[in-house]
C-alpha cells in the first residue's frame, strides 16, 4: 500500500506530529487552509468513512476525543471539523481523516 498518511502513522515520513496512541495519530497539514490546520487519522488504515466496521467504533469516537483535546491545547475555543467522504466530497487521499481547522 502507497498511503501517505500510514507512512506518516509509521513515522515513514516525518511530518509536524502534535500526538499519537494506539488508535489515531494527529499532525499538521502540509497545505493549511487555516492558521491552525491539523488532520486527525485512524492508525488502521480505513479509506472512507462508508469503509468504517463496527469493530473500528473506538478510534473513531478516540478521533473526536483527541481533536477536541489537542485543539483546546494550542488555544482553540472554536475550530471547524470535516471529514469529506469519497472523490466528489472532495476527498484528495483515501485514508479517513478528520480536519480540525481554527476560524481565524
Amino acid at each position: 500500500m502507497d498511503c501517505i498518511f500510514c507512512k506518516i502513522v509509521k513515522k515513514e515520513i516525518l511530518s509536524k506530529m502534535e500526538y499519537q496512541d494506539e488508535f489515531c495519530t494527529v499532525f499538521h497539514d502540509i497545505n493549511p487552509r487555516a492558521k491552525i490546520h491539523l488532520l486527525v487519522v485512524p492508525n488502521k488504515h480505513i479509506a472512507t468513512v462508508n469503509d468504517m466496521e463496527t469493530a473500528d467504533e473506538p478510534a473513531f469516537g478516540r478521533m473526536l476525543k483527541v481533536a477536541r483535546d489537542t485543539a483546546q491545547k494550542l488555544g482553540l475555543n472554536a475550530y471547524k471539523l470535516l471529514i469529506s467522504v469519497g472523490k466528489e466530497a472532495g476527498q484528495e487521499v483515501f485514508h479517513v481523516h478528520l480536519h480540525v481547522m481554527s476560524v481565524s
